[in-house]
């Protein structure tokens, strides 16, 4: 008897795609019927910005969420509760020599692209992000064996109902030719 296999990977990055910048307060009003500050909004106001809605709808996208982020372990403590998501697994920073590392900013190669690839493995990823470049989708291209989708989000407005609707077709697609 075979199982399923296991979903495809949602690499999620959080400054940009769940928290829009670049503009002025008003611009970025809190979502109405925001609940109640994550932990760290006192230390960093922007958690204002989170839509409460953005993780219900995260949650049915037919996928395994990985936070993709600076953010870190902070990830699962402030910003997971004020949406609704459980804590979710981190992508840790590659270890790469310093010559390495030197060498992928100098190609434009963001640092989550190696990492990603290879928590990955074979398995179907999308990558949600506002920074990835053309390396980025090379570097994917040349050294990722399943199928990847590379989606960038305008930092400015986050997540839309557009975004959502790229990344729910393509894992019920070509996300979903798994196995």
């Amino acid at each position: 008897m075979t199982g399923r296999p296991p979903l495809p990977l949602l690499f999620l990055d959080i400054d940009g795609p769940l928290i829009p910048f670049g503009g002025t307060h008003r611009e970025y009003p809190a979502p109405d019927g925001a609940g109640p500050a994550a932990a760290g909004a006192a230390a960093n106001p922007l958690l204002a910005r989170l839509d409460p809605a953005l993780g219900p709808r995260l949650l049915a996208l037919p996928c395994e969420l990985v936070w993709a982020t600076t953010w870190m372990a902070d990830a699962n403590t402030d910003v997971a509760p004020a949406i609704g998501l459980p804590a979710l697994p981190v992508l840790d920073p590659p270890e790469l020599s310093e010559h390495r590392q030197r060498a992928d900013e100098r190609r434009g190669l963001h640092w989550k692209t190696r990492a990603l690839v290879g928590l990955a493995g074979a398995r179907p990823f999308a990558w949600v992000d506002d920074e990835i470049t053309a390396a980025d989708r090379a570097w994917v291209a040349a050294h990722h064996e399943g199928p990847a989708l590379l989606h960038r989000v305008d930092p400015r407005t986050g997540l839309t109902d557009a975004d959502f609707a790229a990344l729910d077709h393509w894992l019920r697609g070509a996300g979903a030719a798994r196995g």
